[in-house]
């Protein structure tokens, strides 16, 4: 039991390792915040759902987030503090077997948008929200099943993360609706990362040979090779 301990801390040490570099790593502007960026953590933050279950896997992302919260230095407002929040939904997406997890969240996320004044306006920019929806009622043999769950993740942390800024960042309808093709071209980039990062870990794990019962190794993305 200790052993497993162990190393269910050593995955969870270099986990955080990875998002305080990958936080470090700038990879497009938030638009409406000073100083604020989408980072590297965006490509492969949610697939700790996956390996270590939704709740754990939430735990351990806020962890990690915190941390690199606290060593970047970064100021302790209100918004900074709610931008945590989207990665935790994205995490917990992901890991979840749940399926009316997956489409609480973006409904909520449409009906906050929506009562909005300028989320009216610009009402058809939170369609978008409808694929986290759409990723956990596709049947399972679906082709690509993983890249749609990807997908939901990012879209679920977009939802979150375009609500809060609704509420917090004066931002004119004309800008979401701006928005719309730059937010296209985010996330299938984001989904493209999350999916290729969990089959890339799962196969070195799989390889280190890491027992089931602290860490879960999914087989059907372990890549085969010679």
């Amino acid at each position: 039991m200790k052993k497993d301990t162990t190393k269910k801390l050593m995955f969870l040490f270099v986990f955080m390792a990875l998002v305080f570099i990958g936080d470090r790593i700038n990879f497009s502007k938030v638009i409406g915040a000073e100083n604020q960026f989408f980072t590297l953590f965006q490509f492969f933050g949610p697939i700790a759902g996956g390996f270590l279950g939704p709740l754990l896997g939430v735990v351990s992302v806020l962890g990690a987030q915190l941390g690199s919260f606290l060593l970047l230095g970064k100021a302790f407002s209100v918004l900074n503090l709610l931008r945590l929040l989207p990665m935790l939904f994205a995490a917990y997406y992901f890991g979840t077997k749940k399926k009316y997890i997956g489409v609480i969240v973006p409904v909520i996320a449409m009906a906050l948008f929506i009562l909005h004044p300028v989320g009216r306006q610009a009402w058809f920019y939170c369609l978008y929200w409808l694929i986290p929806i759409l990723g956990v009622v596709l049947p399972k043999k679906v082709p690509g099943r993983l890249f749609f769950r990807s997908l939901g993740a990012t879209f679920t942390a977009h939802a979150v993360g375009s609500v809060i800024f609704l509420y917090t960042v004066p931002m004119e309808a004309a800008q979401w609706i701006g928005l719309i093709p730059v937010v296209a071209y985010e996330r299938l980039l984001f989904a493209s990362g999350i999916a290729i990062s969990y089959v890339v870990l799962n196969t070195v794990l799989d390889r280190l040979k890491v027992p089931e019962k602290f860490i879960h190794v999914d087989k059907s993305y372990v890549l085969r090779l010679g």
